[in-house]
């Protein structure tokens, strides 16, 4: 019986598309398997658990973190991918071995020469697809890919038995030549699968640290000959072309690589030290930085008032908070959603950060007099519908940005100060007169980032009776719309990080948003017309039903979404 004939038996398909199928396979070369996923007659998971059925194999889910990198030596990394097969597992001597098609004669006997060469015994799982590809990934460890690299390169240029230290001109050729291009490969590339958000590269006394940026955090991840250091800062300013020999100043550029099949953005930022250059670049992965507007941490309330402010044809918009706390990726998100063919956006930002295909993204250079507040005045004759400008700086950017707020556009955003609340006096500060707030500013957003516990690892407990205290006074602050819809049982838990491998024994795994929302409304006109006073803001904010920072990352505490220390961290008391 094939499998076309086993899938008619099960009820899948008839016998006149199972015809249709065999034909197409037969003249285009193609899998059966892979045009019944084509068409959608299955999904992936569900062909495979029928195909375990067939083949009488059982199919096999496997953590790809899990797999050693000593059990995915025992199988090469180039047979494996040849027929796709792969080592799981060995108890005793008997090795556990992932196959995507064990029905494939030529894997078999492959697999049966390993057996014999190597000396161990096997037992054969199916495993998807998407798993192999996982685990593939696993050969590529970051210490052990560069290391390989740098052996390459050290029998080449033979570095341990030179005399005199290499000149300028060598470390050009260096910089250009196979080993140290791949160590940089390696390097980036292991950036954007780990999901780091920034690159450290800095020279120490005695070697070369590479440090990545996870969830927030940096994390020393490699140690490297310190004599390869100017190789591969000259390696880095080739791509971001940069000046080679200025060593003396900082210097800052970009540049794009291709990546698991799509392209990645890198900022390069270089510095000088008393121990060499350092440089910084931050990774500007549009998979990470591009969100979906669901997906930034807002629910509720929070969540409503946003989607009622964007549908807005004109007022201001504005995204509160210090550096890194995800200012640009709401606004980014906010541009998404109102990118549609009918409308004109243009943007004003310093950097671009993210391209957007449709959206008119426009760079600051003050030091040619390209600034936000002149960029904005020549923005406003492009006949825009939609504007953001990177931030207000000074009185004459937020005049402009009120102004166009006023004259029917729609102005996206970004103010430091600490809470929403805050962002009405400062406003005032940088010259707007307070008649002009009313009628131009929609919504004002603060928000703090926190790391996101591991779903596979995190940890159910008991607060401690100081941190329950923190957890039910903020509940109670509540407003009354919010609180009613909480029930709290008097013995409740909360969650705290353990650390896996998934992780990296982080306890942590990815980042979400805490917002607080205020948005203008009669009777916050009204006090800003009479008298701004923080007290009375304060008060309109809580009977328009906004939640603090600190109270949404309670509520994102009680989910499981994240941590008490995290929320703990980064917010502060202000009410």
């Amino acid at each position: 019986m094939s499998f076309l004939q086993f899938l008619i038996k099960k009820g899948i398909i008839d016998e006149k598309k199972a015809s249709a199928i065999s034909y197409e396979a037969k003249s285009s070369g193609k899998k059966e398997e892979d045009i019944l996923l084509e068409k959608g007659i299955v999904s992936e998971s569900f062909l495979f658990q029928l195909k375990s059925e067939f083949l009488k194999i059982p199919l096999k889910k496997v953590i790809p973190e899990e797999v050693s990198p000593e059990i995915l030596d025992l199988i090469p990394q180039d047979a494996a991918k040849y027929y796709q097969m792969i080592p799981l597992s060995k108890k005793d001597n008997f090795l556990e071995v992932g196959m995507v098609n064990p029905e494939d004669l030529r894997a078999q006997e492959a697999l049966k020469f390993l057996a014999r060469q190597e000396g161990f015994k096997y037992k054969i799982y199916l495993i998807t697809p998407e798993t192999f590809q996982k685990l593939l990934k696993q050969y590529r460890t970051f210490r052990r890919e560069v290391k390989k690299a740098l052996s390459e390169l050290e029998e080449e240029l033979r570095i341990e038995q030179k005399a005199t230290p290499l000149k300028r001109e060598e470390f050009e050729k260096m910089a250009e030549e196979a080993p140290i291009t791949k160590v940089v490969a390696v390097i980036l590339r292991h950036a954007v699968e780990g999901k780091a958000s920034d690159i450290h590269i800095e020279p120490t006394r005695k070697e070369l640290k590479i440090r990545f940026r996870l969830d927030g955090v940096l994390h020393s991840s490699l140690f490297l000959p310190l004599r390869i250091h100017p190789a591969i800062i000259t390696r880095i300013k080739i791509l971001a072309n940069l000046k080679i020999d200025e060593t003396r100043i900082p210097q800052d550029g970009r540049f794009t690589t291709k990546i698991d099949e799509r392209y990645v953005d890198f900022r390069v930022s270089t510095f000088p030290t008393t121990l060499g250059e350092k440089v910084v670049l931050r990774v500007l992965d549009p998979e990470e930085g591009m969100k979906k507007f669901e997906e930034l941490g807002l629910e509720g309330r929070n969540f409503k008032v946003l989607k009622k402010a964007v549908k807005k044809p004109n007022g201001l918009i504005l995204a509160t908070g210090p550096t890194g706390s995800g200012k640009t990726t709401t606004l980014y998100a906010i541009l998404n959603l109102l990118n549609t063919e009918g409308v004109n956006i243009v943007t004003l930002e310093d950097p671009v950060e993210y391209f957007i295909e449709g959206v008119n993204q426009s760079q600051i250079r003050p030091e040619i007099g390209y600034t936000f507040a002149s960029g904005l005045r020549h923005i406003l004759r492009q006949d825009p519908d939609i504007i953001m400008v990177g931030e207000i700086r000074d009185e004459e950017t937020a005049a402009l940005g009120i102004h166009a707020a006023l004259t029917g556009h729609l102005v996206l955003s970004t103010l430091h100060t600490n809470d929403a609340i805050g962002a009405i006096p400062r406003l005032v500060d940088l010259g707007i007169p307070s008649y002009l707030l009313p009628p131009s500013l929609n919504t004002v957003i603060a928000q703090r980032l926190v790391r996101t516990l591991c779903p596979y690892c995190k940890e159910r407990i008991l607060p401690n009776p100081k941190i329950k205290k923190i957890i039910l006074d903020e509940i109670n602050s509540l407003p009354s719309s919010i609180k009613e819809k909480i029930t709290l049982p008097k013995k409740f838990y909360i969650y705290r990080p353990i650390g896996c491998k998934r992780c990296k024994n982080q306890g942590y795994k990815g980042r979400v948003a805490l917002f607080e929302i205020l948005e203008m409304t009669p009777q916050l006109a009204d006090i800003i017309l009479k008298e701004i006073s923080e007290s009375k803001i304060k008060q309109e904010a809580l009977r328009q039903g906004m939640i603090t920072m600190r109270q949404d990352g309670i509520l994102k505490v009680l989910d499981g979404v994240t941590s008490i220390e995290e929320v703990l961290r980064v917010t502060e008391k202000n009410w």
